[in-house]
């Protein structure tokens, strides 16, 4: 349809000068019949009677013709006229536009016209014809052409969008189509390769397309074989976990008692035993925890952020440290929305790390928790005076069983501590890490119907 409108828009176009050259054309006609009807009557010596010059003006399809010859105006000739002289039009001097505008008042007008019509006699056979003729035939003259145009375009316009129709459709369609399939049928069975669509569309944007989809497809697939076979060995390490954090369970209780006994080998043993234990309980239950499908949604309460900051120091056995000083820079009257089990967590895990960061160096510390908040965010940041980072351990810092930053840590605290946050829409970033320690900042919005970018 767009192709018919498009072709017949441009034959418009043509047609405006057409029809105003047919007209020109029309006029020149009846001044060529009536100049040779003229040209009789003068080699005729005034022998042409009545009846004769009215056959030669029907003829010609004029009503009177006047020539100029040796700078004489002569009536060659004439019959009567039906009506006053309505326009008169000289075909000598007229332009382009002016031919236009005239074929349009005509072709316009449905009234039969009288009208003079000047031009150029032919093989000079004087200086100026002059005749006088009807609007109506040549109104219908053009009418019937304009007609002929409009069929003949409306015929060109057809072919010409059945011909791109069918080109659309072999060099667009049809490719496309097979893309839009071949992406149903990949999505059915993901996993299977077979179903990767292969490239060969001749068109060079669908090829490109077809290739990016061919990729991309190949990327899917095994991505979904490794998540697959990391589901299986995720499930097979969390039952394995679970029977082996039963089996160090009884291993503790029983080295428990080995502090007691009255052998000091064995009781100079007991504490190496029972932290290795007890390391490795820990482990079984960070595996348990990270391997769960999901954490489930936060509930989102207000709560004192304060007393969240002084239960979690207090859990964590910061309060009677004495090697360890621990600063509480928290607004007593800062009132948070978040998940208080969550966020409990969270703040756990980033104050044992920096615990255990500073009991590594075997040197007293600091531990400084700060909190506030602006317009949009709460901001909460857990800094200490401990080695900082090694470069490795800031490289996969959230990745799971790849940012542990000390010997025997499995890098699951931190991975849990930012999935946590995020799920609050916020974010939990590395603020520094350098030789005078390293600190953590969570961000938590205030708005929480947009996740933070």
């Amino acid at each position: 349809m767009l192709t018919v409108i498009f072709v017949m828009l441009a034959e418009v176009l043509i047609f405006v000068p057409s029809i105003a050259r047919f007209r020109a054309d029309f006029m020149l006609t009846r001044l060529k019949q009536a100049q040779i009807a003229a040209l009789t009557q003068l080699a005729a010596e005034d022998m042409v009677s009545p009846e004769l010059e009215a056959e030669l003006l029907a003829n010609a399809e004029v009503y009177n013709v006047v020539l100029r010859r040796d700078e004489v105006r002569q009536l060659v000739l004439s019959s009567p006229v039906p009506g006053e002289i309505h326009d008169t039009y000289d075909l000598r001097m007229a332009g382009p536009w002016e031919l236009i505008r005239d074929a349009f008042a005509v072709l316009f007008d449905p009234q039969n016209r009288i009208v003079r019509v000047i031009g150029y006699p032919v093989q000079d056979a004087g200086t100026l014809i002059e005749v006088t003729i009807e609007t109506k035939p040549l109104r219908a003259a053009m009418l019937d052409y304009g007609l002929r145009i409009l069929i003949l375009s409306a015929l060109i316009s057809i072919v010409t969008a059945l011909l791109l129709f069918l080109a659309v459709q072999r060099l667009l369609v049809t490719p496309i189509r097979r893309v839009v399939h071949h992406m149903k049928t990949y999505a059915e069975a993901p996993e299977d390769a077979r179903r990767v669509i292969e490239p060969n569309a001749d068109v060079e944007e669908l090829r490109s397309a077809e290739e990016a989809l061919q990729s991309m497809q190949m990327q899917l697939t095994n991505a979904l074989r490794q998540k697959e076979r990391l589901a299986q060995l995720g499930g097979a390490v969390a039952k394995i976990s679970h029977d082996l954090r039963n089996i160090l369970t009884t291993a503790q209780l029983f080295a428990d008692r080995l502090e007691g006994s009255a052998d000091p080998i064995v009781a100079r043993a007991a504490p190496k035993l029972i932290n290795s234990i007890s390391r490795a309980v820990s482990l079984c239950e960070s595996t348990l925890a990270f391997g769960k499908a999901e954490e489930p949604p936060p509930q989102l309460r207000r709560l004192n952020l304060a007393q969240l900051v002084g239960e979690v120091a207090e859990g964590e056995a910061l309060v009677a440290e004495s090697a360890i000083t621990c600063l509480i820079e928290v607004p007593p009257g800062l009132i948070i929305r978040a998940d208080g089990e969550q966020l409990y967590r969270v703040l756990s895990n980033l104050i044992r790390n920096a615990r255990q960061a500073i009991d590594a160096t075997g040197q007293p510390g600091t531990i400084e928790i700060s909190a506030g908040e602006d317009e949009s965010e709460w901001w909460i940041r857990v800094g200490d005076t401990g080695p900082g980072l090694p470069p490795k351990a800031r490289e996969h810092l959230f990745a799971a069983f790849q940012g542990g930053a000390r010997k025997g840590g499995t890098g699951l605290g931190l991975a849990i501590a930012a999935e946590l946050v995020r799920g609050h829409g916020g974010r939990l970033d590395l603020v520094r890490s350098d030789a005078d320690g390293t600190e953590f900042a969570i961000h938590l919005p205030k708005e929480t119907t947009d996740p933070a970018p």
